[in-house]
């Protein structure tokens, strides 16, 4: 909602800051029966999201258009929004058409928008990254900061397509950015000039920038000149003096840093005590990665005293919920364990959906095992454990290698195909699934000559990614929407985990990393 309103629905908007939703909507009806905009937009937004009034798609497209016509930009973007999110290729259309009419008014925001969408494959049948750079450098042309910097992620292979990959270009739109006053530009460019592709590094300017971070206040900088300083450099004394400025001025990633120095001893004295203390520290500041970390401290024994079994609990929850996939496999396998007193197969399988849904491979192949099994009174269900299986088979995930082979030999759930079955079997036993070996030795002893020399083409074409049918798993269905337990909504982007997992074990039947 704006910050600021002038004019009739003033006293409305405020209401509705403060809180106050149904006397907001009270305050905007009248408004909206004589046309104005901005009342419009906020019965939109009220119906939107639920709050001061009845929660509808419908009617926020009813007020919004309403709005729109009034030429009210936000509710444009926010009936875009919506309509992007539709199933109906006609609904995504109009979205399409509204951006586009609103990019001649407003293009630093619009084309922002319209860039996202085709890369996100909403306008198109799949991805198109080359729309995607023509309306995001139309928005850079506008001024838009934001846009500059999504021109830099793409180029460097943030958002995939890896042919498209252009270092120089990439750092030419941190360096726009980061003229225009950007802070955390002047830290990714600083960061890129020091320890970047080596083509483009330059020490001095590198430096230069990142104080420049520092003096706007972006304090990831610290963190940029301690992994130079670690692993260019490799010196690890001046690295840890550049965490711990980090880490003074409060930045999280360096308390991380910091604390893995005191844990494992480098360039210092071990310390695990401070070490710990740090981790703790920065747990205490929300952050899922330390969470997890201190989550896995208090879980690590077989059988933890209940006092850390609660306080692992508590920080395992908080990483979950800070949406680190990694967290929400464990706590999804925490749940089934029992150890909390009585196993909640409902949490457990909801944890587990969040995770598999984010692309964690451990816990696709935890749930297809659940999926296989029919455990724990989760129903049966081969096609799905297929899928999840295939999926985690996809990012290298060797027991769902495995795993796939089986089913797809006997025939569990999808077609037998005995080449395709000795291929991923020979493939599993190369990611390290000793029992797939026999498999795929029994399978090969059933195949003719021109089965086997198919095998081989098909193993190849897997390796390639040549034969990986991308399908989606649909586990939330058949789980019937397992709702996720104890507060774990409005969950947060949070980096990748460097730890170890907690130590609740993988589901039966799979193991972990």
């Amino acid at each position: 909602m704006p910050a600021e309103v002038e004019g009739p629905a003033k006293t409305a908007m405020e209401a509705f800051q403060a809180g106050r939703h149904a006397k907001a909507v009270e305050l905007a009806k009248p408004l909206a029966e004589q046309g104005n905009a901005e009342a419009l937009y906020l019965l939109g937004f009220a119906h939107e999201s639920g709050q001061g009034a009845e929660a509808s798609k419908d009617k926020a497209l009813e007020f919004y258009r309403k709005a729109a016509a009034g030429k009210h930009k936000d509710a444009v973007y926010r009936l875009s929004f919506i309509l992007l999110a539709s199933d109906k290729e006609e609904e995504r259309d109009q979205a399409r058409q509204a951006l586009e009419s609103a990019a001649k008014d407003d293009p630093a925001v619009a084309a922002r928008i319209l860039g996202e969408a085709y890369l996100r494959g909403m306008l198109t049948p799949a991805p198109d990254p080359d729309k995607a750079v023509f309306w995001w450098k139309r928005a850079a042309d506008a001024g838009d900061v934001l846009s500059v910097l999504l021109i830099a992620r793409f180029y460097e292979g943030q958002f995939g397509f890896p042919e498209l990959k252009d270092p120089k270009e990439a750092l030419a739109n941190y360096a726009k950015a980061a003229g225009l006053g950007n802070a955390g530009a002047m830290a990714a460019l600083g960061s890129r000039l020091l320890s970047g592709d080596e083509k483009i590094r330059d020490a001095a300017k590198g430096r230069e920038w990142l104080k420049k971070a520092i003096a706007a206040k972006e304090y990831s900088a610290y963190l940029a000149l301690g992994d130079y300083e670690e692993n260019v450099k490799k010196d690890l004394k001046a690295a840890l003096a550049e965490y711990e400025r980090g880490k003074d001025a409060g930045q999280v990633d360096c308390m991380l840093r910091t604390a893995d120095f005191y844990l494992e001893g480098k360039g210092v004295e071990k310390d695990a005590d401070r070490g710990m203390s740090l981790l703790r520290k920065a747990a205490e500041a929300g952050n899922p990665v330390a969470n997890f970390r201190v989550a896995a401290q208090h879980l690590a024994a077989e059988k933890p005293e209940k006092t850390d079994l609660i306080s692992g609990y508590a920080h395992l929850l908080a990483s979950a919920n800070g949406n680190l996939s990694e967290a929400q496999n464990e706590l999804g396998l925490l749940y089934l364990s029992g150890k909390l007193g009585v196993a909640d197969i409902p949490a457990g399988v909801a944890w587990l959906t969040r995770a598999a849904q984010a692309g964690n491979a451990q816990a696709q192949n935890n749930l297809a095992t659940l999926f296989e099994r029919g455990i724990g009174g989760v129903p049966k269900n081969l096609e799905n454990a297929g899928q999840l299986y295939a999926l985690a088979a996809n990012q290298g995930h060797g027991p769902a290698t495995f795993a796939l082979a089986r089913l797809v030999d006997a025939g569990v759930g999808t077609k037998a195909d005995p080449v395709k079955a000795w291929a991923l079997a020979t493939l599993a036993a190369e990611r390290g699934e000793k029992e797939a070996g026999k498999l795929a030795t029994e399978i090969n002893g059933k195949l003719n000559e021109t089965q086997r020399a198919d095998g081989v083409k098909e193993l190849e074409n897997i390796k390639s990614g040549k034969s990986a049918k991308k399908e989606e798993a649909k586990p939330a269905k058949d789980a019937k929407d397992a709702k996720d337990a104890k507060d774990a909504k409005d969950a947060k982007d949070a980096k990748d985990a460097k730890a170890p997992a907690p130590a609740p074990k993988d589901a039966k039947g799979s193991k972990g990393k």
